[in-house]
């Protein structure tokens, strides 16, 4: 088992936290949140869903900006009503990526009722090198909703990570992952094998995860103070959605203010402050990349 908080900062009880900021380039608030928290300080970390329509805005500020530290949000499902995305490497009904609309299923279930695995795949690597020939600097890879870590995919999923030389987000202690997200029946064992083959390799895992609240109920500064003052030894994968106001709005108008409120409150410092506090170290996913690939040198 191999400590990513304690190769990092040299204590075997030290707590770390991942602040990431999912769905970057989904809209183009979402771009503006996370360019404007990642420069401030308030967020360490997120990713990019390729395939939606703002991810040209936040690629050519990547690529002007190396040091933003981003990886790739691997798609495979679009959510909201009116508001859809579809895949970058196929059309084709066969492929199982695409629902009567034309876009892809709206969730893990509906995925998985159709799920042609060579063709997620195929579309999981158009997603990679989309970015990379976008000029990103990617740091790691990640999924929407749960999708690259359905029991069919997950094999997938760790197979490109190691490829392209970037850690993976599947967390040691699955369920906090699995617990949160509806990805549909696992059975027993499957995401802990993969874990002990990266485990056998000296890979770096990331203990647990955690994700917005939803709701996020109705003191928002004393419900995110407890999930990360709470957070326990080892290195937690902190999922946020921070949106700017403007498009989100319209995109989910019932749930938007879940996004803003999370915007407002990481752009406070607050988040940072708690942290500092507490003793908690703030970590990003390059940091993560640097021992994923000397593990895999070594």
């Amino acid at each position: 088992m191999n400590s990513i908080a304690q190769a990092i900062t040299g204590d075997a009880n030290a707590r770390a936290l991942v602040l990431h900021i999912d769905d970057v380039g989904m809209c183009h608030g979402a771009n503006v949140a996370f360019l404007e928290l990642a420069r401030s300080g308030g967020v360490t970390c997120g990713s990019i869903m390729v395939p939606c329509p703002w991810f040209r805005e936040i690629a050519s500020a990547a690529a002007q900006d190396p040091a933003l530290d981003l990886g790739v949000h691997l798609t495979l499902t679009s959510e909201w009503p009116q508001y859809r995305w579809g895949p970058l490497s196929t059309c084709s009904r066969a492929s199982g990526l695409i629902d009567a609309q034309g876009y892809f299923p709206r969730n893990c279930l509906d995925l998985r009722a159709r799920l042609n695995v060579e063709a997620s795949e195929i579309e999981f690597r158009a997603q990679i090198d989309r970015a990379l020939e976008a000029g990103i600097d990617v740091t790691h890879l990640d999924t929407h909703m749960g999708a690259a870590l359905v029991p069919e995919l997950v094999d997938s999923y760790v197979r490109l990570g190691l490829e392209y030389r970037l850690p993976v987000l599947l967390p040691r202690d699955v369920k906090s992952y699995t617990g949160v997200l509806r990805v549909g029946e696992i059975a027993p064992g499957i995401h802990e094998r993969v874990v002990a083959q990266l485990d056998a390799r000296g890979l770096p895992v990331l203990d647990r995860f955690r994700m917005t609240p939803e709701p996020p109920g109705p003191d928002v500064e004393a419900t995110y103070r407890t999930m990360i003052e709470t957070v326990p030894s080892g290195t937690t994968f902190f999922a946020l959605h921070c949106n700017a106001p403007g498009d989100i709005e319209a995109i989910v108008p019932l749930r938007a203010h879940w996004r803003t409120d999370e915007y407002r409150l990481f752009g406070s410092g607050a988040p940072m402050r708690w942290m500092a506090e507490a003793g908690i170290r703030a970590v990003g996913m390059r940091e993560i990349r640097d021992l994923w690939r000397a593990a895999i040198r070594g």
